[in-house]
């Protein structure tokens, strides 16, 4: 090839030029990789080329993409066909360099290769380009090698182009030394825009299983709190596509991006992590009474003491009848009736606050009344010391309306949200996550404001949020694995969620699309276990029109 013109420099400098924007812009590595190789080809105007990455533990090149223009062949890369060709090693099990391969050796020194004419270089082992010729009936003759290095000097891949043609004659020529200095400069820039892409890739993996280490920690807690974050995001993604593909309605404007879904998804990973936090005795309540174990027991064995003290007043006074010589049978009867009369309360009251001490049902006022009323029986300790049975610690646990934490341990429980706004808000969100605060922050919130911990109404909560919500309650319905009730039926759950879509707590709008594209069905068919999962009749959910 002749000299080129000052328009041609001035074309290739162009070219690098684009391609540097090009490389600055593409995200994607599998594309920026081929538009590396082809912008290569089309600046030296070779018949041919490959590209190579490095293998993870540094010790081969692997085949990554190769194009030819006379065979009209092209494998690897995004879209060519899939082809398994043995790696290059770069150094042998001794480890000697391997400086047999052009690729290895470019690789191996730094230095770029500019081979005017294979068939005439016998310093390196050409057999496999002999067979490749031979196979195709083709001839290789120029080749130009160019390794591919990072900021740290890190070896990241090789350029590899063959046959520089003569665009005039369309003869094969070889590669100049133009070539090479544009190619070298095209290769380095192309591995700064690999290496940023790399770095990129690697702090989202970094976030990533970061997000998933505090997960593990919340796990290690409670495992049940655990599968909470692994499902809650599976729910929100399954509701947030099924809004997505809704083309009518109130929510037919809603649509998400790629980057929306990885925000989204981001989100709800990270939803609860603020119960990092909370206290295990408190996120695992499984009992009104329970701190750090069951306090039943302690009144199973108030319990065994009453009847103990109502046993040997009976033995007491028969004692003195018979100290008395007097042979009462009816009286002796009468005492034990009323013994039996008296273990039969004591019992009763016992089935009745453990029942009550599960928490399992909504207590009632007549519960509360019985509460106070067993509360108030004298009895006295080991160490003769008297008391009312049931201290206020006790009695105000065992009056807990629904479920089984008090108003303080609700209130622990609640500031987890706090907790997580403060974590998130903390962090320096890139641009396309900016909006992970508020979306984790807003699943307690309500359509009518009662949520919180903002109080935000409606109107004043992202789509996001809103599903979001729907999620994290459906989940908690629907689990069979919480310390303090067994999981819901679907049919169950919808009945709940459609009397929230009705008082005002979540969005009716979502609700709708959540049961008419039956995405309950779907995340029960992954999630939940069989027996839960019953004929649900949509006529009979509150708040749903069929």
């Amino acid at each position: 090839m002749t000299a080129l013109s000052s328009d041609e420099i001035a074309k290739r400098l162009e070219k690098l030029t684009e391609l540097s924007l090009e490389l600055s812009n593409n995200h994607d590595i599998p594309l920026l990789l081929e538009n590396i190789l082809r912008s290569a080809k089309s600046m030296t105007y070779a018949d041919g080329g490959t590209l190579y990455r490095t293998s993870k533990d540094k010790k081969s090149l692997c085949f990554n993409i190769s194009l030819n223009d006379k065979l009209n062949m092209y494998q690897g890369g995004v879209k060519g066909q899939a082809v398994d060709i043995p790696n290059i090693p770069l150094i042998d099990d001794n480890g000697i360099k391997n400086l047999n391969a052009v690729a290895a050796y470019a690789a191996n020194y730094k230095l770029s290769v500019n081979i005017q004419d294979v068939y005439t270089v016998g310093v390196f082992n050409f057999s496999g380009t002999r067979n490749f010729d031979q196979q195709f009936n083709y001839h290789t003759k120029s080749l130009l090698t160019v390794p591919m290095h990072d900021h740290e000097g890190e070896l990241i891949g090789v350029l590899q182009l063959i046959n520089a043609t003569d665009p005039e004659t369309g003869e094969p020529c070889t590669f100049t030394e133009t070539d090479q200095r544009f190619i070298e400069a095209l290769a380095s820039q192309a591995a700064i825009a690999l290496t940023t892409q790399q770095l990129i890739s690697q702090l989202e993996n970094l976030f990533v299983s970061l997000v998933h280490l505090i997960n593990i920690g919340i796990d290690e807690k409670s495992p049940h709190t655990g599968r909470h974050c692994q499902h809650v995001p599976e729910l929100t993604m399954m509701l947030a596509s099924a809004v997505h593909e809704t083309r009518a309605g109130p929510l037919a404007h809603f649509v998400m991006t790629d980057k929306d879904r990885k925000e989204l998804w981001m989100a709800g990973i990270l939803h609860d992590c603020g119960k990092i936090s909370t206290p295990v005795h408190v996120v695992e309540k499984s009992t009104k009474l329970e701190t750090i174990f069951d306090r039943i027991h302690l009144l199973d064995t108030r319990f065994e003491v009453l009847k103990r003290d109502a046993e040997i007043r009976v033995l007491k006074s028969k004692c003195s009848l018979y100290q008395a010589d007097v042979k009462n049978e009816v009286l002796a009867a009468e005492l034990d009736h009323d013994l039996q009369t008296e273990l039969t309360r004591i019992e009763d009251a016992r089935q009745f606050l453990k029942k009550l001490n599960m928490g399992s049902e909504r207590t009632s006022q007549e519960d509360l009344d019985r509460i106070a009323e067993i509360a108030n029986w004298p009895w006295t300790a080991p160490d003769g010391t008297s008391s009312t049975f049931l201290s206020t610690d006790e009695m105000e646990n065992l009056s807990v309306r629904a479920g089984t934490l008090n108003a303080a341990e609700r209130a622990i429980i609640n500031n987890h949200i706090i907790t997580t706004i403060k974590m998130l808000e903390a962090l320096p969100w890139p641009k396309h996550l900016q909006n992970v605060p508020e979306y984790a922050g807003g699943h307690h919130e309500r359509m009518d404001g009662k949520g919180y911990p903002r109080g935000l109404r409606g109107e004043q909560m992202s789509v996001q949020a809103k599903i979001m919500a729907i999620a994290d309650i459906f989940e908690a319905l629907t689990a069979k694995d919480r310390p303090y009730k067994d999981g819901k039926t679907l049919t169950e759950s919808l009945r709940i969620l459609g009397s929230f879509a009705l008082n005002g707590h979540i969005d009716p709008d979502l609700f709708d699309i959540f049961v008419r594209k039956k995405v309950y069905l779907t995340y029960a068919e992954k999630f939940m276990d069989k027996a839960q999962i019953d004929n649900v009749d949509e006529s009979g959910i509150p708040g749903y029109k069929p």
